[in-house]
């Protein structure tokens, strides 16, 4: 057949041509006049379509005509100073025009408070400051400010509030409010127990997050600083918030002389609509209330006292009834679905208190020197009592519908009882004395300071474990009956901690080419093994004369970490009191750009890190409980790169996105085993010593990426809607007490995306409401509707291990929450 060239390309051309002529936007366009009370026309009025940085103003005689997209509804917002914002929704066919008049009557609100930012987040390495708020938005299971530091960091478990940091695991992190250090709860095993966290969102005015390379004038902590400042009120006000599961309310003020200001918080959580839909049924009754107070009193025009204070208590309780887990197996030779039937009785009961005070003294001696003094007492209180039984069914389950047996175990493998019995109780008192000063020399800005610290931890373990399996007790032994797991042990440790620090920050260049050096050195002395250890950091920022508004940054320090209370615990129980401190060598580079895209100011950030670490004390997670091995026997190191995006994807409403790529593995000693050689009869003839070598330390995570994004209805900015989506891949699990199997199993790849959705119910334009209204003294009120777990994945947070009745060792995923639905209404004033 002959072809026709000519033919083929007028059809190509003429398929082109219609496709260009279909992408075009149909357009359509509103004209009009702005006009005020009196019928006179208003000139440069804003004419701004609704989410678009960019629009035009009304001329002299104040019309206007405005270019729009046909066939979509839109909305026009008409702006001008001292007068009230007007908008108007469109929906317009195409080349249609549609002429209106707009009334702008004046306005009775007063001018905007304007925040002066600093912008030190640009030239200090690895520090985020988030918008604290965007907090009270955020769709997530644990409403806080660690929840927005998942979305930089990732996150393998929604039900803590604990975070991992580029490898370090969830005790290497150091969190400040208001300047005072303070603690989590050490005895909590899973996320489930957790309840509030110690931060109140709706008190926080300032988040200064460090994932790595922080000054000098920061602790003895090998990963992060999260520094949370307060707000200092100026005026009466207050909140109000009451969601499925959690309340709060807080206020706000200042007497009339402005001499004393107080901020006073009050919030309480119930886990168990959250925990009703656990794959471990039973009655779970959670509960966490707590209560804040911060006091700033102004003694005279160069000194301030303030009192912050903080009761808080969590009670968790289960009477667990039964549990049924599945899994299936795929292989090249056989595939098979899993499951296991527990039937329970017992109860759990645990309960956290934790108590804080503090005081602060701040003297502003003249306009160069500031001097603070502090003292704080923290307490944490804990208490397990666990005294659960259970008998259990394992096997192959059923799951074709049409049978009868859909759901059951129908070929069972393995069969037995088991009990596990705590009584545990922890005490930790720390007393704090410190002195911080400050003192501006232009260029040069000098910080010191000094602390010493008295900790008492009294500690009382009582933990065992009976298994019997095909009615064999295991441990076998025919002489006498033994448990599986015995820990007995008590700790009554008094330590004493002398820490400081001094550091130069200089300023020098110009505004054209300008350069940032902050060079410090601090110091900690431990009495428990001591230890003295000098930490020296450096960090350095370069604006360079380009075009381009980009911030070359760096750091390089020693990280080292004292131990406290958890690395000291041995497997056993024991407590190791010689035990030292790991040690770290961290550097970080990278570099900061500001730029305009899509029409608005965007920001993009890259950070690579190295981490070098000595005298490391390996660990084991199993949910969120880290078990140490006590002892200084590792090597370890950590490598990425993080790449963040902020901006405006949508006019006034701020995203984020963060990508990671890390590798993080250690070398233990002497973790070798044995690999032996079998005969026919499955007996050992021969055996070869083998060394683990490295190996991926249970916080490796390859790729983490985080995403908040918020946008609004086209025709109603006050219809918005939030998205928090978190993705880590997988995790290395180990089995514990086994070197041949360390990093023998792995976590799946953690996915997960929550959704808001918020609707304003009263605006803060007061004049249209009665007189007598009970909201007119409301400010506003949203109401959200947040769907958790989106996309409903089962994600796995730890395993169950099983064996059959030939030995053979199975893993039973343990999952995380389902979807679930939350209301929530916030109300201000």
């Amino acid at each position: 057949m002959k072809i026709n060239h000519r033919q083929i390309l007028l059809t190509a051309t003429l398929a082109l041509l219609s496709l260009l002529s279909y992408s075009q936007k149909k357009a359509a366009y509103v004209s009009g006049k702005v006009i005020d009370e009196n019928e006179n026309p208003l000139t440069n009025v804003s004419v701004v379509i609704l989410g678009k940085q960019s629009g035009i103003s009304t001329n002299d005689s104040g019309y206007f005509r405005i270019k729009v997209q046909a066939d979509k509804a839109f909305a026009l917002v008409f702006s001008y100073t001292g007068r009230q914002t007007e908008q108007k929704n469109f929906l317009l066919n195409e080349n249609e025009e549609e002429t209106i008049t707009i009334r702008l009557e004046r306005g009775d609100n007063i001018l905007q408070e304007v925040i002066v930012t600093d912008r030190k987040d640009r030239t200090e390495a690895g520090l985020i400051k988030p918008n604290p708020k965007t907090i009270i938005n955020l769709p997530s299971v644990t409403t806080g400010v660690e929840s927005l530091i998942k979305v930089f960091v990732g996150s393998n478990n929604e039900l803590t509030s604990q975070y991992s940091v580029r490898g370090g695991s969830y005790d290497e992190n150091l969190i400040y409010v208001n300047d005072f250090e303070v603690f989590r709860p050490y005895l909590v095993r899973s996320g489930q127990q957790e309840g509030l966290s110690f931060i109140n969102p709706e008190l926080v005015r300032n988040i200064s997050f460090y994932n790595g390379g922080f000054q000098a004038k920061y602790g003895d902590k090998m990963s992060s600083v999260l520094d949370i400042q307060y707000k200092k009120p100026k005026k009466f006000g207050g909140s109000a918030y009451v969601g499925i599961l959690e309340q709060g309310v807080h206020l706000e003020g200042i007497t009339a002389k402005n001499k004393l200001s107080y901020l006073i918080g009050v919030r309480n959580r119930s886990n168990r609509n959250l925990l009703s839909r656990q794959e471990t049924q039973g009655n779970y009754v959670p509960s966490s209330a707590d209560l804040q107070v911060l006091i700033d009193y102004n003694i005279s025009a160069k000194w301030q006292a303030e009192l912050f204070g903080n009761i808080s208590q969590t009670k968790f309780s289960l009477n667990p009834e039964f549990s049924q887990l599945s899994t299936s197996v795929f292989s090249p030779f056989f595939t098979q679905s899993l499951g296991i039937d527990i039937y329970f009785d017992g109860q759990e009961k645990d309960e956290y208190r934790t108590n804080m005070i503090g005081l602060a003294f701040t003297n502003q001696v003249h306009r160069k020197l500031k001097m603070k003094w502090m003292i704080s007492r923290f307490e944490n209180d804990e208490r397990e009592n666990v005294d659960i039984a259970g008998a259990y069914l394992f096997g192959e389950r059923d799951f074709d519908k049409s049978q009868p047996t859909y759901g059951q175990i129908i070929n069972p493998l393995g069969a037995g009882v088991f009990q596990n019995f705590n009584r545990n109780k922890l005490n930790i008192e720390n007393w704090n004395i410190s002195h911080k000063g400050s003192y501006d020399m232009g260029k040069h800005a000098l910080q010191w300071g000094l602390g010493f610290d008295k900790t008492a931890i009294a500690d009382k373990l009582n933990e065992w474990e009976a298994q019997d399996s095909a009615g064999y007790n295991i441990p076998f032994n025919t002489n006498q009956l033994q448990l599986s797991k015995v820990i007995k042990s008590s700790a009554d440790l008094d330590i004493n901690k002398f820490s400081g620090f001094f550091q130069d920050n200089i300023r020098f260049g110009d505004t054209l080419n300008s350069y940032t050096l902050s060079a410090g050195i601090r110091f900690n002395y431990n009495s428990l093994n001591q230890e003295l250890l000098i930490s020296p950091r450096i960090g350095a920022s370069w604006k360079p004369n380009w075009k381009r508004d980009i911030i070359f940054r760096a750091a390089l320090g020693a990280y080292h970490q004292p131990p406290f209370y958890r690395e000291l615990r041995r497997y056993d129980g024991t407590v190791n009191k010689d035990l030292k401190s790991q040690k770290s060598w961290q550097g970080v580079a990278g570099f900061d750009y500001n730029f305009e895209g899509w029409g608005r100011a965007m920001r993009f950030t890259t950070e690579a890190y190295y981490k070098t670490m000595t005298g490391v004390v390996p660990y084991d997670i199993d949910n969120v409980r880290v078990r140490y091995f006590g002892e200084n026997i590792a090597k370890a190191y950590a490598a990425g790169i993080e790449f963040r995006l902020f901006g405006e994807l949508v006019k006034d409403a701020e995203s984020w996105i963060s990508l990671g790529l890390m590798k993080t593995k250690e070398d233990i000693k002497g973790d070798t085993y044995k690999e032996y050689t079998l005969d026919d009869f499955n007996q050992p003839i021969d055996s070869v010593t083998k060394e683990k070598g490295w190996v991926r330390r249970p916080t490796d995570r390859m790729i983490t990426f985080g995403m908040f994004f918020q946008d609004y209805l086209a025709t109603n900015k006050n219809i918005k809607m939030y998205l928090n989506l978190l993705y880590g891949s997988n995790l290395p699990y180990n089995i514990p007490n086994n070197v041949k199997y360390r990093n023998g199993l792995e976590i799946p790849p953690y996915i997960r995306i929550d959704i808001g959705f918020s609707a304003l119910l009263l605006d803060s334009d007061r004049s249209k409401r009665r007189s007598h209204s009970p909201f007119m003294g409301f400010d506003n009120i949203w109401a959200s509707l947040e769907v958790f777990n989106l996309i409903d994945r089962p994600n796995t947070i730890s395993y169950l291990l099983i064996k059959d009745f030939s030995n053979t060792t199975y893993t039973m995923p343990n999952r995380l929450t389902p979807r679930l639905l939350n209301l929530k209404i916030v109300a201000r004033w």
